[in-house]
């Protein structure tokens, strides 16, 4: 079937969103339940169940990266290049903390030493912290701008640095999204266990869950105050890709705009904080099914929030307004979305289902993992 240019950027652009719910709702679970492990002291018996809940399929759900990395290298190869050119130092910091991963994963219980499991887990837990505390701070530029400029050339120029990507309003992203993410993977272990271990996950939920409301309540309010982004020029979303063939102004709330003329929208992030607080009243209750589908929903909606709300940008600069970069003018060939459309419609559910399976199988407790991790 044959779509027009503009229907392609468009579908893609879907494709895009469908991969990051896909990341964060796979790999979330890690990153939370990782936290968990050296909250409350828990004991080892504790941390090793925890572990067991994500060891056996922690690196199949770790595919989602280069999936989400791949697709923006496929579909718009130019944000592709700003992304990594732009926040490599985040990006490097957050790699060295996901290649530590599978080593605490597999390797905590190759010596019977206390010491050397405990200090694997506050790396695994670290790295868990680390790792969502950064994916807010990119998602914070996402929306602040990042410093980069393009010349004529389509030359990439980042005029800023490390600290000043640590701004404010990106590090109350960051925390939205450690609690966000804490509370999901509190909500799995929760699901997964029972005892001393569920109760403890259940104190979680509620910590984390309120520290998500007001947090994310708090970032609503800031965006209102926000400069955000609005593209003045015509949008010609069927033609050639080039950057610089628009102008672009910057003004508070201009976030708000998707919402402003569809007011329909507004029911995505009403649902994101909605699912928040039916997570903590499911929790409480001890309903733990309907808190873990319920944190599940606020992930979701949380990710479609911000995608909806910088639609169409998906990469603005703050220091060279006109070089932002949108779905409409920073794709690749009509020729290229077309031929590679068929594998990532295939592909991307595929790869839904079967994170789904895998965790429907696993449990919190010693199955999956090594033998001598049996061992008291």
């Amino acid at each position: 079937m044959n779509f027009d240019y503009e229907t392609l950027r468009f579908i893609w652009w879907l494709l895009l969103v469908l991969a990051v719910l896909g990341f964060m709702l796979s790999e979330g679970i890690s990153l939370g339940v990782s936290m968990l492990l050296v909250l409350d002291n828990k004991p080892e018996t504790e941390r090793r169940s925890l572990l067991s809940a994500v060891a056996p399929t922690a690196l199949g759900q770790l595919a989602w990266l280069p999936a989400v990395a791949l697709l923006l290298f496929a579909a718009w190869p130019i944000v592709y290049a700003v992304f990594f050119s732009s926040l490599q130092s985040l990006l490097l910091i957050m790699l060295l903390a996901w290649l530590c991963r599978p080593l605490g994963w597999y390797f905590r219980s190759s010596l019977e030493s206390l010491a050397w499991r405990q200090n694997w887990d506050k790396a695994l837990s670290g790295s868990g912290f680390l790792i969502a505390a950064f994916l807010g701070v990119i998602c914070g530029n996402a929306l602040k701008g990042v410093p980069f400029h393009l010349d004529s050339d389509m030359r990439i120029f980042f005029l800023g640095d490390f600290w000043g990507l640590l701004n404010p309003f990106s590090l109350l992203i960051a925390a939205v999204s450690v609690c966000l993410l804490l509370m999901y993977g509190a909500c799995f272990a929760q699901l997964k266990s029972s005892g001393a271990l569920a109760r403890s996950s259940q104190a979680w939920v509620f910590k984390a869950g309120i520290g998500f409301l007001l947090l994310f309540a708090l970032a609503g309010l800031w965006i209102t105050r926000l400069e955000g982004y609005h593209i003045t020029s015509d949008i010609l979303p069927g033609d050639a890709s080039n950057p610089l063939n628009k102008f672009v102004k910057r003004a508070e709330g201009l976030w708000l705009d998707n919402y402003e003329h569809v007011p329909s929208l507004w029911a995505i992030p009403v649902i994101a904080f909605l699912a928040g607080g039916a997570t903590i009243y499911w929790s409480k209750i001890q309903r733990s099914y309907w808190a873990f589908m319920s944190s599940m929903v606020s992930v979701g909606f949380t990710v479609l929030t911000m995608a909806i709300s910088m639609f169409p940008f998906l990469l603005p600069s703050n220091r060279s307004l006109n070089s932002s970069l949108t779905i409409w003018d920073a794709s690749g060939s009509q020729v290229t979305l077309t031929a590679l459309l068929g594998v990532t419609v295939i592909a991307l559910p595929l790869m839904l289902l079967t994170s789904r399976w895998a965790f429907c199988f696993s449990a919190v407790g010693d199955a999956g993992l090594p033998d001598d991790q049996h061992q008291e």
